[in-house]
């Protein structure tokens, strides 16, 4: 589900200039109708994702990494599932994390049961833009002996960063959410309260960069249940499984945040 006209078929004569690299098509119904993503055959090096953002901002191509993990799963393994994903702005970010959480919190935390509202925006702005903060993450988690040293850039049609995942039929959360065009309607709203960028995809994780993180307990807390919402595994499956604990190690004035689905 590209949100823009494709211009990933006409990249060899678009003038911009890429590593060596693929375009992937493949879904779980089989080669999609245009291309989904292009993505270099090889790591991505220091300064690499600022230059391709800005090559590919006139086409409406946005960055992001892609992880081939463990596994080695790269995007044509992926179960990328366009045809079955909605659009983002079709859907309202806290709509979208009440239901879950009514569905999972009950029994599940040391809380409330009631949903809480959305986080209010942090008062106070990080030092670094968006754009310049995701640039610096992309770089600090491919540097040697990172996390993501063997990951590759990519570029995606999307209007926007957080709806990356959406653009490309990505599957990540399967086991939590069938259309991840939900998801991303968090994203977006992330986006215009914390600076959030989707910085990096893998077979069933998300990492993305945040430029106004929040900078109290009390924001952190907020922010925390809807990061339940978003991804419970992140929060059940870690000692103690308590928003509290996680707020304060995961969130308070962190300028990243990653998430797993089981």
């Amino acid at each position: 589900m590209a949100t823009l006209p494709n211009p990933l078929p006409s990249l060899a004569t678009s003038g911009l200039h890429l590593p060596p690299g693929s375009l992937v098509d493949a879904t779980t119904d089989g080669p999609w109708h245009e291309p989904l993503l292009w993505y270099a055959d090889g790591p991505a090096a220091a300064g690499s994702w600022a230059a391709l953002r800005d090559a590919g901002r006139s086409l409406g191509l946005l960055p992001v990494l892609i992880d081939g993990g463990s596994r080695d799963r790269w995007p044509g393994a992926w179960d990328l599932d366009p045809a079955g994903t909605s659009y983002p702005g079709d859907h309202d970010a806290e709509d979208v994390l009440s239901e879950v959480w009514d569905a999972y919190a009950e029994g599940e935390l040391d809380t409330e049961n009631a949903w809480p509202g959305l986080a209010p925006s942090p008062a106070k702005d990080g030092p670094d833009s968006p754009e310049e903060l995701a640039a610096e993450m992309a770089d600090m988690l491919t540097d040697d002996g990172m996390a993501l040293q063997d990951a590759r850039l990519a570029l995606v049609p999307a209007r926007r960063s957080a709806d990356i995942p959406a653009a490309i039929g990505w599957s990540g959360p399967l086991n939590h959410e069938n259309d991840v065009a939900r998801l991303c309607a968090v994203l977006r709203s992330w986006e215009d309260r914390f600076g959030i960028r989707v910085v990096a995809l893998g077979f069933d994780t998300l990492t993305v960069s945040v430029a106004r993180p929040p900078t109290t307990e009390a924001e952190a807390r907020a922010l925390a249940a809807e990061h339940f919402a978003f991804c419970p595994d992140d929060i059940q499956q870690s000692t103690p499984d308590s928003l509290e604990k996680y707020a304060s190690d995961a969130l308070l004035g962190r300028e990243s945040w990653s998430f797993w689905w089981d």
